[in-house]
């Protein structure tokens, strides 16, 4: 996994030959201790809203633009993004749909 700087929100790349488990246990690892598997049709919208708990989103295909604190990141295969927990963001999925890892703590 590595990090890139001067993004508009953290942006984490995990190696792409990690199997879907691999990635699951990596966030159980981090105390992600509700993680599952979810998939947006394309171009689904979530206007803002927020979470109670911190999640964390890794991205196995397709791709998810995140807004948050006015500032938008688009994330595709490999990609992670977090979300601190009550921290408003809204979220746009691009045309091929999205499927990704939820991570919950």
């Amino acid at each position: 996994m590595s990090s890139l700087k001067n993004s508009a929100i953290p942006l984490l790349r995990y190696n792409p030959a990690m199997q879907e488990s691999e990635l699951i246990a990596q966030l159980q690892r981090e105390g992600f201790s509700h993680t599952y598997v979810w998939e947006d049709v394309p171009n689904a919208r979530y206007p803002d809203h927020k979470h109670r708990m911190e999640t964390a989103h890794i991205i196995l295909s397709g791709e998810m633009t995140l807004t948050m604190a006015g500032k938008s990141q688009t994330y595709g295969a490999g990609e992670r993004c977090d979300v601190p927990a009550e921290s408003v963001h809204s979220a746009i999925i691009g045309p091929r749909g999205c499927r990704y890892i939820i991570g919950e703590r």
